[in-house]
């Protein structure tokens, strides 16, 4: 019996955007399936195993949803984490109880302090041993307990005849406000019991409004700004917001800064854009000069703000989502609590202009430039080529997706300018290795070819996922800046205790790795040999990876902030 036969029946009563519809006689596996794609669920990361094969039989054999299988639990949740980031959507990840669902909370924690939208189903023993400690196969009672502490919603199923109301009730929670993951499991039992079952509502999630005194607040002070920076968070991604935002900025002509994860809030090829620089000390030039910033969608976290040492002006306006995080770091003269998107609307209708002074403007134009070289000289020639080739070969839509790796922490998350939206991809808890799953979610979520920049030893955390691009045909360009080491450990010891322990790694052949499980692959010597490689990558059509020798590059200078060098300095 193909799908299509399969499903035909059950897909009428369930068109596309209609909700609540009474079905047949199914098993809780299929009403999980419906229930996806009843609230607009595509795509999901799993592994099959014991404990969800109903659920994984439902989805394989649904005709509007594409199961990506992985290769481990933890790789699963980065890849939904970065499918979401890039759609806007929903990312899902289906995974075994107990060890399996263990595996898979790293992801999770990656992607609540980022900010996705995860949704994780995962199994359960047999309702009738819970609670008995028999040992039963996978068993792990606070398994919900366990979640909970990187999740918001958590959903314990009971009966069969809830699991689409709780999938949907979970759904909807991801979704609320500042976005966070979620979790359900379903004991395998109610997986394979048949009930006759409505598929749930999917309540409308409403964007958080802004208190207009405020909003009028924040207008005020903008518009009688002489010198006013924008600071954009990742808020302003999320939102979809970057239309807006790039609109204020030009009615007012000022400058924005941005945080790592709000990376292509504006375009870095803009002429009011400053990128990410708050962490080096040319920002603080900005910000001293600085006499009304608006943040919005930021916490101000650490790396972004010297530790909470960049000087911030006393008019500052703060806009987020959450209202736990304004005035944790910084004193807000107004404080609002709202989407960014909406309160970038707000603004754009009380301001039609601003009167910032043209030689502040300037002044920002010239230290953005003045750092860019500052950076081009740390880098070296070698690397700063590779920048050059890489933006001038790789579509404007292509995602960026940045291992935490001295490469990205030099001109990965500075350098390489980003062009669009969604399309600047990095672990945010700034975690060693998660890179590949986020690229493949992100090269899922697009259609398009992901840009990974990669080192050796974050690779080696999830090299097996190579197996996954190879089965999917999944379009990510794998470079691996390959020293044979964790250099930025490296850097990092010798400063503070003058010797390394356990950074040195053995060579590795990824050419031979890759090519093993099915990947293209090169070796590159040298600049030269770059450029004809990675055009190579783009004419396919699915992965290849590139095994950069920095022995043949000249070495990178990365300038260690103050609390990880040795206290002397």
């Amino acid at each position: 019996m193909n799908s299509a036969s399969r499903w035909g029946s059950l897909l009428l009563k369930v068109p596309e955007g209609s909700y609540g519809a009474l079905m047949a006689m199914i098993t809780g596996g299929e009403a999980v399936a419906e229930t996806l794609y009843s609230i607009g669920v595509r795509r999901v990361f799993g592994i099959v195993s014991v404990h969800n094969l109903p659920i994984y039989d439902a989805l394989s054999l649904h005709p509007n949803i594409e199961v990506t299988n992985v290769r481990h639990e933890q790789g699963a949740a980065h890849a939904a984490d970065a499918y979401s980031r890039v759609t806007g959507e929903l990312g899902v990840i289906l995974t075994s109880t107990g060890p399996g669902a263990l595996n898979a909370v790293a992801g999770i924690y990656e992607a609540a302090f980022v900010s996705s939208q995860l949704l994780m189903i995962t199994g359960q023993i047999e309702s009738r041993f819970r609670g008995k400690g028999k040992g039963f196969l996978h068993e792990y009672e606070k398994q919900p307990d366990m979640l909970r502490t990187v999740c918001r919603s958590v959903a314990s199923v009971r009966y069969t005849e809830d699991i689409s109301k709780d999938l949907v009730t979970v759904a909807d929670d991801i979704r609320r406000g500042r976005p966070q993951p979620g979790a359900v499991e379903i004991p395998i039992d109610l997986q394979y019991r048949k009930v006759e079952m409505e598929i749930a509502d999917s309540q409308q999630v409403t964007r958080l409004a802004p208190d207009d005194i405020l909003l009028d607040q924040a207008a005020d002070l903008l518009r009688n700004a002489e010198r006013p920076v924008i600071w954009a968070g990742g808020g302003v991604n999320i939102s979809g917001a970057s239309d807006e935002l790039t609109t204020l900025a030009e009615r007012l002509g000022a400058p924005v800064v941005t945080t790592i994860e709000g990376r292509g809030a504006i375009s870095e090829m803009h002429e009011l854009s400053l990128g990410f620089r708050t962490d080096r000390r040319t920002g603080i030039e900005i910000f001293e000069e600085a006499d009304v910033v608006f943040a919005i969608g930021t916490r101000f976290q650490n790396y972004a703000t010297r530790v909470w040492q960049l000087p911030m002006p006393d008019n500052l306006i703060h806009v987020d989502i959450d209202p736990e995080v304004i005035g944790r770091n910084y004193p807000a003269a107004v404080a609002v609590v709202s989407d960014a998107k909406l309160s970038l609307e707000g603004m754009l209708e009380r301001i039609d202009q601003g009167g910032v002074d043209p030689q502040f403007v300037d002044r920002c134009r010239k230290i953005k430039a003045a750092d860019e070289e500052a950076i081009k000289g740390e880098i070296g020639a070698d690397h700063t080529q590779i920048v050059s080739i890489i933006r001038r070969l790789l579509p404007d839509e292509c995602p960026v997706v940045r291992d935490s790796t001295v490469p990205n922490y030099t001109w990965g998350n500075r350098l390489l300018p980003i062009v669009r939206s969604r399309t600047s991809i990095r672990p945010a808890a700034v975690a060693i290795g998660p890179g590949l799953p986020l690229a493949m979610g992100a090269a899922l979520g697009t259609g398009s070819h992901a840009l990974l920049v990669q080192g050796d030893g974050g690779l080696q955390l999830s090299i097996g996922e190579l197996s996954a691009c190879a089965e999917h045909q999944i379009p990510v360009i794998v470079l691996v800046f390959n020293d044979s080491g964790y250099n930025i450990l490296r850097m990092i010891q010798e400063s503070v205790l003058g010797r390394k322990h356990g950074t040195e790694l053995s060579k590795v052949d990824f050419v031979g790795v890759a090519n093993g499980m099915g990947v293209e692959a090169e070796r590159v010597e040298g600049v030269d040999q770059f450029e004809s490689a990675l055009a190579r990558a783009l004419e396919r059509q699915g992965p290849t990876l590139l095994d950069i020798d920095m022995s043949f590059l000249a070495p990178i200078e990365l300038p260690l902030p103050a609390h990880q060098r040795a206290k002397q300095d």
